[in-house]
């Protein structure tokens, strides 16, 4: 889960990463208010959850409260990559002598978090890591140990950072690093931490990707989630407990079990079809669930067929039959339908199934075969 730069700075604030003075305004009236509490030089920040926020005119600098409105106005009227905005951040103005690239993030080769420096900051850091990779300075954090001063000192020295800098340096990494794992995030960045005329450092800019498996412990943080950046459908699906993703294909899948579910695309695949999403329903199959699952899988115009493969071992087969039917009573659809049922009562499942004129099949491969067969028939 995204959350925006106001979020991620206020997140690394509480773990003592100094932040510049500001709020976000909704509107261009809110704005000038806080220009002027912050002495009229600020900084007008477009918050949406994309990149490139500069070079879309998303981010200006503000010499007065006035100018602040204006360019409010402006931004608050924007769509930046297609998301509008509805929030801007109003920053005391910095005065930037140079700029550093901070970040944490997961490394999963090494199955340990790495952070990430260099003195390349205020760019995107894959143009840094495409263009020169030598200026990247990466260290692997023990989980167990977490970050050590010398790998601290061993940054500050390996991106020439001057002295004098060092004991704040490390405070900020410090900081960063316990507000990385504090909130389970997946990345952790700062960009740019900079530099000031007044010799301190300072985090302009902020980024946070929290790892959605972990928001359970989070309610704060999952209440930040701003769907405006989402699939409407996988918006949706979380509201139900179903993991779901949205793809570009023409058959949809409903599957109970997130491997089956890869294996199910994998054979629409292998057989000439293509998937319409992934979508894993889980070991409860209730009819609620069916229902929710049917109607976001048949919200994509791009669906001509269903096919729906239900290993039934906590999960009854006639229970799962019965709760497609009830689903299906509710969601009312041309759609083709093929069911695949194993298991646990398999038999009088697919005989429910049967009795209502649904196309059934016994292996996953004639599932699929049957599924794409109807998919070209109503294409």
């Amino acid at each position: 889960m995204k959350i925006h730069e106001y979020q991620s700075k206020q997140t690394f604030a509480k773990y003592g990463v100094p932040i510049p003075k500001g709020r976000v305004a909704a509107t261009a009236s809110e704005a000038k208010e806080i220009a002027k509490e912050l002495g009229g030089r600020v900084v007008v920040k477009s918050q949406v959850l994309v990149g490139g926020r500069g070079k879309a005119g998303g981010i200006k600098l503000a010499k007065s409260p006035e100018e602040a409105e204006e360019l409010a106005t402006q931004i608050l009227g924007m769509e930046i990559k297609g998301l509008p905005v509805r929030k801007v951040l109003i920053d005391e103005a910095a005065n930037i002598e140079s700029e550093i690239y901070l970040g944490i993030t997961n490394d999963r080769a090494a199955r340990k978090p790495v952070m990430m420096v260099s003195a390349a900051g205020g760019v995107e850091i894959e143009e840094v890591a495409r263009l020169t990779p030598e200026k990247i300075i990466k260290v692997h954090i023990d989980p167990i140990m977490g970050l050590q001063g010398y790998q601290t000192r061993d940054i500050a020295a390996g991106i020439d950072l001057d002295r004098k800098y060092w004991k704040e340096f490390a405070k900020i990494a410090q900081a960063l690093w316990k507000a990385y794992v504090a909130s389970d995030a997946t990345l952790a960045e700062i960009n740019p931490l900079v530099i000031t005329k007044e010799g301190h450092l300072l985090a302009v800019d902020g980024k946070m990707l929290i790892d959605d498996n972990a928001l359970f412990r989070h309610p704060d943080l999952a209440e930040m989630r701003d769907t405006d950046v989402e699939d409407k459908a996988e918006t949706d699906a979380r509201k139900y407990g179903l993991s779901y993703i949205t793809l570009d294909g023409e058959i949809g899948c409903m599957v109970n079990g997130a491997g089956l579910a890869m294996t199910t695309m994998d054979i629409v695949k292998l057989f000439g079809g293509s998937p319409a999403n992934f979508l894993d329903i889980g070991g409860g199959a209730n009819a609620e669930k069916v229902t929710a699952a049917f109607r976001i899988i048949l919200s994509d115009p791009n669906v001509k067929a269903v096919l729906i493969n239900i290993f039934g071992g906590i999960t009854r087969g006639d229970e799962v039959a019965r709760g497609i039917l009830t689903a299906l009573d509710e969601v009312k659809t041309d759609v083709p339908m093929v069911v695949r049922l194993v298991g646990t009562n398999a038999e009088e499942g697919r005989q429910l199934l049967a009795d209502a004129d649904m196309i059934t099949a016994e292996t996953l491969v004639d599932a699929a075969k049957k599924a794409v067969a109807a998919a070209q028939k109503g294409a």
